[in-house]
């Protein structure tokens, strides 16, 4: 019997958003955007484009990466990763900084270079290298938005210059090339050659329900282009289909000349929809029209199963359930909020990660360690032990949408005992609800998620267990909370007073998703850590 090769999207689960990729040989390299995340730009490899191993992250240096200034959902969007002459080029823009970057590695798991910054406008930055030229694509919008003051002729849509990639410079000034099909928000381009035509393929509609990816063709990279007659090469809109707001395609060659594209969706759920993981990557194979357009199925649809590329076929990556914080740094699945937290300090003690907090959770810079939400069924479950110096200091573990929405079951010190308290900060409601006492410092603390609910429990050293009533998800969504984001969950310590010298120390933490979830990889239930120790 033929067993059927066939693989289930998303390839990356969790917000993953905006993926861009580019082969070597039989390797396959794909980077995602970050946001107010530090590190920056996850960068991912595979052999046969849907087993994707994690690299590390393209921006890993306060030197390289500046996000004192970004609001939530601001910061790293929409990077471009290509390979040229035994180089690596990724391309993206800080919109909370200096804008569009480019950085350079020979290998991709690092170092990679210091930003050299290019002046040019717009987002969604991406690199071309053709017969020695090195085109650089953006988006251009009007500013300030709408009709434009100076000329109301103004067109948004897609701009193109030439660049040197090792500094930066614009060696051509940006010109307009194509303002896509008629749908809003025309933006990440990637020019791609194929025969006697440059294909420039974009996305229409915002990053949204409304989201599709388009395609224009011209004999020159610079245009004119004309859209493809058969309509988007992928669009969702107003159809069934688990995947929603797919768009931000990238394309892909394989040695065997088929082609594929890596793009971004999300898994709405309920009644009403909204979505809690983010923006997810999708994987889907393109075939060419009869007239050369690019397409994706019969119906310019991704279905969930596919047929797997003509690739022999990797180990699925494995879920580690534990991390026991034995290594001397964090794994790559690791974030903080727009600032680095040094491993010599949070990894001071082995075995142990260590939080000193010097403000709340819901400030700019949270003492918060998280990671991904990549499932919707999931149980995740510390170990705390708080030595907590002042009245009011606390630590836990909290699933954070942004500072202004989370929900977090912390440890508190109240005079000489120590209680369990809820946290919930939607927008301007900001409740902090006292769920038992607890003995000693010495706690577990754990939460369970699902498509409609949190639910926080802690227990202590004598056995006792206190339980919350479930929480509402849909609060921590996109469609209530807003943003380009997804939903983490992780650790956390606060304070009021910067200098009270509380210290939260974290055993282990575990993550794991339910059974049924864990059709994108094996699921590892030995207590191990994500990456190898070291010494």
């Amino acid at each position: 019997m033929t067993e059927v090769r066939t693989f289930t999207n998303p390839v990356i689960p969790g917000f993953h958003p905006d993926p861009s990729i580019c082969r070597v040989g039989g390797e396959y390299f794909l980077v995602t955007s970050s946001f107010e995340y530090f590190p920056g730009l996850p960068i991912f490899t595979s052999r046969d484009l849907v087993s994707w191993q994690p690299l590390g992250h393209v921006l890993d240096r306060e030197s390289q990466l500046d996000l004192t200034r970004a609001p939530a959902s601001g910061g790293i969007f929409a990077p471009t990763i290509r390979h040229h002459d035994g180089r690596f080029y990724v391309t993206a823009t800080n919109v909370s900084d200096r804008g569009h970057f480019i950085v350079h590695a020979e290998d991709p798991a690092g170092p990679w270079s210091d930003p050299v910054w290019v002046d040019q406008n717009g987002i969604d930055p991406s690199l071309f290298f053709d017969e020695g030229h090195v085109y650089f694509t953006s988006n251009i919008e009007p500013d300030p938005a709408g009709p434009h003051v100076a000329d109301p002729h103004f067109e948004r849509g897609i701009q193109q210059s030439l660049v040197d990639p090792l500094t930066g410079a614009v060696l051509q000034e940006p010109r307009f090339i194509w303002g896509g099909t008629g749908g809003r928000y025309p933006e990440a381009p990637h020019l791609f050659r194929r025969g006697s035509f440059y294909y420039l393929v974009i996305s229409e509609g915002g990053t949204e329900y409304g989201h599709m990816v388009t395609v224009g063709r011209s004999t020159s990279p610079w245009g004119p282009f004309a859209a493809s007659p058969h309509g988007p090469i992928v669009s969702h809109r107003s159809i069934v289909s688990p995947f929603q707001a797919v768009g931000h395609a990238d394309l892909v060659t394989l040695p065997n000349g088929d082609w594929w594209m890596v793009c971004l969706g999300v898994r709405p759920v309920g009644q009403w929809p909204r979505h809690l993981l983010g923006r997810e990557t999708l994987l889907a194979a393109v075939r060419w029209t009869p007239d050369g357009w690019p397409i994706v199925g019969e119906r310019a649809v991704i279905e969930v199963d596919q047929t797997r590329p003509a690739l022999p076929a990797a180990p699925p990556p494995r879920h580690v359930v534990r991390d026991d914080f034995d290594a001397a740094t964090l794994g790559p699945e690791w974030a903080f909020v727009r600032r680095p937290m040094a491993p010599e300090a949070i990894l001071a003690r082995p075995g142990w990660l260590t939080l000193s907090p010097r403000t709340g959770l819901a400030e700019r810079f949270p003492c918060f360690v998280g990671r991904r939400q990549q499932h919707y069924d999931f149980v995740a479950e510390t170990r705390l032990v708080l030595d907590a110096r002042e009245d009011g200091d606390e630590a836990g573990i909290a699933v954070r949408m942004n500072e202004e929405h989370f929900y977090a079951l912390g440890l508190r010190r109240a005079g000489a005992a120590m209680e369990a308290v809820l946290r919930t900060r939607l927008g301007r409601l900001d409740i902090t609800s006292v769920v038992g006492v607890v003995e000693g410092p010495d706690v577990v603390i754990s939460v369970e998620g699902s498509a409609d609910s949190y639910t926080f429990s802690v227990s202590d050293s004598s056995g006792r267990v206190a339980r919350t009533q479930p929480r509402d998800a849909k609060f921590l969504s996109a469609e209530f909370a807003g943003g380009f984001t997804g939903v983490f969950v992780g650790m956390y310590a606060a304070t009021s007073s910067a200098g009270s010298g509380t210290v939260a120390r974290f055993d282990w933490f575990d993550y794991r998703p339910a059974p049924r979830a864990s059709s994108h990889g094996q699921l590892d239930r030995e207590d191990s850590c994500h990456v190898a120790a070291g010494s």
